[in-house]
């Protein structure tokens, strides 16, 4: 098939496990499909916006090298009653390896997510700076500050609408694709320990340094949480209560606006803060696509 299909991408809020977003893209690339439209909230927003700037090369050599400490490093601790980081740092790197440009001028279209906490209404950012329209919706409350913009407080999008189906509704490509990041749990052969090495880095660093550093250590999930588990901590618990609210909202995105395909990432593939296992997440990605575009020909073919 030479033609390639046009589609809209609406790419789903999850955390670590929405680095499965960039296999899915590897994967609908290779099988002659051509983005036209992307939707994402949350770290869909953020791998979304990524690959409508035509950097997503880029940011996949870079988060291929992440470790466990280098993930630390880019969380800023806010001192403040509004959450536990800042966020800051995380754009400051986007911006280094890649360039800060206008939603307007993307060669994609492209819809960021993001929740006006206090009109509690959805917002879709689609014009102005793309990291600033990033950091609105990966602004998970209690972990990230909120942003301030244009007059409006705003959070994560997946507060709200962790499957932005409705933002591609207008748009005249062939088919609709989503990704949504919280499939029924599975079980997999080995549950990966976290990196958790002696600080081999420390030399030069001052006390102080050292102590911030193993303080987030600490306030860090350790891996995949156990469901039995009856003693959360602060991080498991927020995440858990955010999956669970995620979970709810996307099964009625998906009753209300049935996109023609779904890839489906089981929600216990990986903790949230576990972008050191990117490579690993991307396979995963990449085989689900390929699972779902299999299904779709099976029923094209039923109903021929």
């Amino acid at each position: 098939m030479n033609k390639k299909t046009k589609i809209s991408l609406v790419l789903g809020s999850g955390a670590a496990r929405g680095l499965a977003h960039i296999g899915v893209i590897h994967c609908l690339e290779d099988h002659n499909f051509e983005v036209q439209y992307i939707s994402g909230s949350s770290m869909g927003a953020l791998v979304g916006g990524i690959y409508a700037a035509g950097e997503l090369d880029v940011y996949v050599d870079w988060v291929k090298e992440l470790k466990r400490r280098n993930i630390i490093r880019l969380l800023d601790i806010s001192f403040s009653k509004k959450s536990l980081f800042k966020g800051e740092r995380i754009i400051e790197v986007l911006n280094e390896i890649i360039k800060d440009r206008t939603i307007e001028d993307l060669p994609i279209g492209y819809t960021a997510v993001a929740t006006d906490i206090l009109e509690q209404k959805e917002i879709w950012l689609t014009s102005g700076s793309l990291f600033e329209a990033i950091r609105a919706s990966i602004a998970v409350p209690m972990v990230f500050s909120p942003v301030q913009l244009a007059g409006r407080v705003l959070v994560d999008g997946g507060i709200i609408n962790p499957l932005p189906i409705a933002p591609t509704l207008n748009d005249d490509s062939e088919l609709t694709i989503a990704v949504a990041l919280n499939g029924m749990p599975e079980i997999f052969e080995a549950e990966r320990e976290a990196e958790l090495k002696n600080y081999d880095e420390n030399e030069g660093k001052s006390k102080y340094q050292i102590g911030i550093e193993r303080f987030i250590e600490g306030l860090l999930p350790k891996g995949v949480t156990d469901k039995n588990q009856q003693d959360l901590g602060l991080f498991n618990l927020v995440t858990q209560s955010m999956d669970t609210m995620q979970t709810s909202i996307a099964r009625f995105k998906l009753a209300a606006n049935r996109p023609d395909i779904v890839v489906e990432v089981p929600r216990n593939i990986c903790s949230w803060f576990e972008f050191d296992r990117a490579e690993e997440l991307i396979e995963f990605g990449y085989t689900r696509a390929e699972d779902a575009l299999k299904q779709y020909e099976k029923l094209l073919e039923r109903r021929k």
